[in-house]
């Protein structure tokens, strides 16, 4: 639509652009309507209707549902309109377990901020739904169907955008509920753990598995020395559970909140990002000259390992057989501290805090366990860390800033930027370009692989070769990616996944916002974060070429194997 089209909203001359319903106009006069079911990268729904409005000659229609039209005379706040939008939270309220409390969600609930902002201060229906048992078999998210208000945000979010479908609505009026198909449990359908429904959902129907009191126990008992990892992505987003700008860059307020609460050491997950583009890119360059199991496609997601696990089984061959950072990172520093420092393997807690709520069903997986031991035992959120911050009073803007532990907290630029989509492949190019030109290279920024697509397509010159690479995110687009290749119709060496829509910058783990450019602003940040650094090529960290030395003696050696690698199979629930 032409600039020149206007509509009136309030009495408020609004230009209509590109918009595709009348409520994101709306907004555009900085008026908020309340929605429980619109979210712009999804379908919509107009299930709620709390963002009726009056349409002069048409009366109330959901703005979420309704094409904007030049001459449109909107108003959003009539008598009639804010006692309907009362009565809908009224019966929302009624239904929805009244715990608030002691609720996961309790000061960042939805419904619960609406409530307040509406002045529904009681509820006049008695509560129509039976208590139904709270689903916490999965290692990574808990299900509470009593909490549900039923936006079916999250059925969405697993069908539309990850493409899973692993919850859906069953049975009708008073007993309709979300719920994995035929009533089983979340672990016993194909759920990949991402939390992206978490993510969307806003109430505590569903959110991320918490081990905050785990972590507690460990780091209190002396006879343990427990250490912790922080991703990327969890430094420009932590920021935002204490009322800072989206992508605000905090890490050493973190490291300092992390050393504050009794960590014996606290490392950066970055450095193993270094480690990882080592060996991928040589396992890479290695396939490339066999001209076999290519596409490479990456493997540091846990969520898109087991989307392919349980969909793509033909292709595992094709994933890297590099453990994830995490992994890699648990792996290493359990080997290192115990013949360093002559402590037992079972006497070292490695805790991961991640984005990601897929990580925690990663770190259990059998092959990260030796012996009885875990490579890493306990995974937190972003979220889980915010809420440890909390209880223990902490300032954290005020916090003095501190650094990372050597060795494992020095790293460069490629291991940064991992936290966003295109920023493995960057980083692997980083390495693969001066291995394949046999010299180093002054320049290290490959800024055809960026950019805000979830499906990216890039051909890279390399000496005589040309690579072609794929940058995708989001399961959804990842299967669309994969039924192309199937059917011949494009063909990649290399192909960088991440399950989550924008990579880790949006991990089902991170901290629910309002802002609509979140994603833009926390992946901005860590780029800009990464120009701070000395070194920017992963094969340049000084403490990851005296590992070799001691411990892993060359990329892809036998003993490399054993720690950083691993294999995959084929495995279906449901």
């Amino acid at each position: 639509m032409s600039e020149n089209k206007m509509l009136t909203v309030d009495r408020i001359p609004v230009a209509i652009e590109d918009e595709r319903n009348l409520l994101e106009v709306i907004r555009k006069a900085n008026i908020e309507l309340p929605t429980f079911c619109y979210h712009s990268e999804m379908s919509i729904y107009g299930a709620c209707r709390l963002c009726l409005v009056e349409i002069e000659g048409r009366g109330l229609q959901p703005a979420c549902s309704v094409k904007p039209e030049e001459g449109m005379v909107v108003n959003t706040s009539t008598k009639e309109l804010r006692k309907i939008r009362k009565m809908i939270l009224e019966l929302i309220l009624a239904s929805h377990e009244s715990a608030c409390p002691t609720c996961v969600k309790g000061g960042d609930c939805q419904l619960q901020k609406l409530a307040r902002r509406m002045g529904v201060t009681h509820v006049r229906f008695n509560h129509g739904r039976k208590r139904v048992k709270i689903d916490d078999s999965s290692p990574s998210l808990v299900r509470d169907p009593n909490k549900c208000i039923l936006c079916g945000d999250c059925v969405r979010m697993c069908n539309e955008i990850q493409g899973v479908g692993a919850i859906d609505f069953a049975y009708r009026g008073s007993n309709a509920m979300v719920t994995p198909y035929f009533g089983k449990e979340l672990a016993k359908v194909e759920c990949v753990n991402c939390g992206q429904c978490a993510r969307v959902c806003p109430t505590g129907a569903l959110h991320p598995k918490t081990n905050i009191d785990q972590v507690w126990d460990a780091i209190h008992d002396p006879e343990k020395k427990v250490v912790v990892q922080l991703a990327p992505a969890v430094r420009v987003a932590l920021g935002e559970s204490f009322h800072m700008e989206a992508g605000t860059l905090t890490t050493a307020q973190i490291v300092s909140a992390l050393r504050t609460m009794g960590f014996d050491a606290v490392y950066d997950t970055s450095f193993a990002a270094d480690l990882t583009v080592i060996e991928e890119a040589e396992e890479f360059l290695g396939r490339l000259k066999k001209g076999e199991n290519i596409p490479l496609f990456t493997s540091c997601c846990p969520g898109w390992v087991s989307f392919a696990e349980q969909y793509y089984p033909e292709f595992l061959s094709n994933l890297s057989s590099c453990r994830s950072p995490q992994q890699m990172m648990g792996s290493v520093i359990k080997n290192f501290l115990s013949t360093s420092e002559n402590i037992k393997k079972e006497d070292i807690v490695v805790v991961s805090i991640m984005p990601c709520t897929a990580k925690k069903s990663e770190a259990l997986r059998p092959e990260f366990c030796r012996d009885g031991v875990r490579d890493v035992d306990y995974v937190l959120t972003t979220q889980e860390l915010a809420l440890m911050i909390k209880e223990m009073g902490l300032n954290f803007s005020q916090l003095p800033k501190d650094s990372f532990d050597l060795p494992f907290g020095f790293k460069t630029g490629g291991g940064v930027i991992f936290g966003n989509s295109g920023g493995v492949t960057e980083a692997v190019l980083r390495y693969v370009s001066e291995k394949i030109a046999g010299k180093k290279n002054s320049s290290y920024v490959f800024s055809n692989v960026r950019g805000n697509g979830e499906l990216r397509e890039v051909k890279v010159e390399l000496g005589d070769k040309t690579i072609s690479l794929a940058i995708v995110s989001g399961l959804g687009n990842a299967k669309k990616l994969i039924e192309r290749i199937k059917s011949g119709e494009v063909h990649y060496d290399l192909i960088e996944v991440m399950a989550c829509p924008g990579g880790c910058i949006n991990g089902g783990g991170q901290p629910v916002t309002r802002d609509a450019n979140f994603k833009a602003k926390r992946t901005v940040s860590l780029y800009d974060s990464e120009k701070t650094l000395q070194l920017h090529k992963p094969q340049d960290n000084p403490y990851v070429t005296e590992l070799y030395k001691t411990l892993l003696q060359h990329p892809g050696s036998e003993t490399a194997h054993e720690l950083l690698h691993t294999s995959y199979r084929a495995r279906k629930n449901g």
